[in-house]
């Protein structure tokens, strides 16, 4: 996992806890309690959503809850802002099609 550990700014990283979560059923491990997300870009996973309309590919914007190119299936439920959702042990996570859960593609 990519890490930033001693940030010029904010210093050192603490110490954190490694949880196991899936992405669209693959087994993933991040921190408990960084943003979904991040433990996604931490993955290499850039895709979050494919637009309704076109099935354009969408990732981080702005990454503090303000847009929804982030949102993603978490845990069955739809639309899930994941830049400000925090991970949790066990965490299922999806690439949503459209504005559902369903993939309609």
């Amino acid at each position: 996992m990519k890490r930033i550990a001693n940030h010029p700014i904010l210093g050192e990283t603490p110490e954190r806890k490694l949880v196991h979560f899936t992405f669209d059923g693959k087994d993933m491990t991040g921190y408990e309690g960084e943003p979904i997300a991040a433990a996604l870009k931490a993955a290499g996973v850039m895709v979050h959503r494919y637009t309704a309309k076109r099935h354009e590919p969408r990732g981080i914007f702005c990454a503090i809850g303000r847009c929804t190119d982030c949102v993603m299936v978490v845990n069955g439920k739809p639309n899930i802002r994941t830049c400000i959702t925090p991970l949790e042990e066990g965490t299922d996570v999806r690439t949503q099609y459209g504005v559902s859960a369903e993939r309609n593609v």
